[in-house]
């Protein structure tokens, strides 16, 4: 009996064993199928790189609970325009801010080594790698030839997927400062049924200052060819005021819903078989669908929330207490900040972090003659 029950003891044992070695085996497949679904890339070529998911006790503990998500785009050559815009809206805020840097590949090492051994090493962000073949099909250009087309300015059309598990979030140029609390403009109410909230050009408080009169450059026939009949049959009126899409807030649970995504690639499309943009672009290749898309249809936000032409000629009109009191100021146009002519340019040095590379360098304004013309 002994050696009996010595034997059953050795045979279930040994099942037991033989139990545990396929559970293990299966939950290394499960670990590995789970790892394969969190980095492989999504059908819109939005691939997560780094995320730093949480800022120090000392920091948190001075900071509220509510997280803001901020989506910026991050080219190699304007890497310093949105270090300067992460920088001041940190500083401005006590809110939970997470940003959603979202770059190319051959720019992931830059940024990363710019945001870990700087003053903003405390940030909480995620790299998000853009695919520009996403984009095939949807643009008249050349994706062989990188002067000819800003993949990164497209990024605002695919927030879900940029930030999937967020309710709303805010989009920001990297041409801007914020000197406010960005949570003010994240709880801009937007009204029922529309997806996102943007500054209006004719009634904003940037032109009452610094363009009347501006003309068509404001209104949809500035954007859009009402020659051609797909236009024609939307029943746009020309003279609608444009807005500016720099900066905005977007409700995803309501953008999700109306496939905005869907609809803005769909004018895209239309518009490499049509040309249905004015000759005449008043703006960016990326304003004309998402005019076409919210005509009538999107929520404002208050105008000293985007305060632009700062990079025109019309910049020059502000005065330095107009300025001051601005919350955030957008250098919309040729003249970028880090180079020699911009408006108010001291303003957004004040965030400028210099790059640890040297790669990035601000071209300085070397004299007040200079300045003068």
């Amino acid at each position: 009996f002994s050696l009996k029950f010595s034997v059953n003891i050795s045979i279930l044992i040994v099942a037991v064993v033989i139990f545990l070695l396929v559970l293990h085996h299966n939950f290394l497949g499960l670990s590995d199928f789970l790892k394969r679904e969190l980095t492989d890339s999504s059908p819109l070529g939005l691939q997560p790189i780094d995320f730093i998911p949480a800022v120090p006790q000392r920091l948190a503990d001075a900071r509220d609970d509510k997280e803001i998500s901020v989506v910026i785009a991050a080219s190699d050559e304007r890497l310093g325009g949105a270090i300067a815009a992460m920088n001041s809206i940190y500083h401005h805020t006590r809110s939970n801010v997470v940003f959603y840097i979202v770059t190319l590949n051959d720019t992931v090492d830059h940024l990363r080594l710019w945001l870990s051994n700087t003053a903003l090493k405390n940030l909480r962000y995620r790299i998000l790698d853009f695919d520009p073949r996403v984009l095939e099909g949807k643009v008249q250009v050349d994706l062989q030839k990188a002067d000819t087309l800003k993949p990164l300015t497209f990024a605002r059309f695919y927030l879900p997927n940029l930030v999937p598990h967020a309710e709303k979030a805010i989009y920001v140029d990297d041409d801007i400062i914020v000197q406010d609390d960005i949570l003010e403009l994240y709880n801009t109410p937007l009204k029922p049924g529309h997806a996102a909230a943007f500054s209006d050009d004719c009634d904003s408080t940037s032109n009452k200052v610094a363009v009347r009169g501006a003309g068509n450059q404001y209104n949809y026939i500035g954007f859009l060819d009402y020659k051609k009949e797909t236009i024609r049959k939307l029943a746009m009126k020309a003279n609608t005021c444009s807005f500016n899409p720099g900066v905005f807030v977007a409700n995803l649970t309501e953008w999700k819903l109306q496939n905005i995504t869907k609809q803005l690639e769909k004018w895209m499309a239309l518009n490499v078989a049509e040309e249905l943009y004015s000759r005449t672009l008043a703006g960016s290749i990326t304003t004309p669908p998402l005019l076409i898309v919210f005509y009538k249809q999107h929520s404002s936000i208050d105008p000293m929330w985007n305060v632009r032409h700062l990079g025109s000629s019309a910049g020059k009109r502000y005065s330095p207490q107009f300025v001051k009191a601005a919350k955030l100021l957008h250098w919309n146009g040729h003249f970028k900040p880090w180079g020699r002519t911009a408006s108010y340019a001291e303003v957004w040095e004040k965030w400028y972090v210099p790059d640890p590379t040297g790669k990035f360098s601000l071209i300085r304004r070397h004299s007040e003659a200079y300045e003068a013309k």
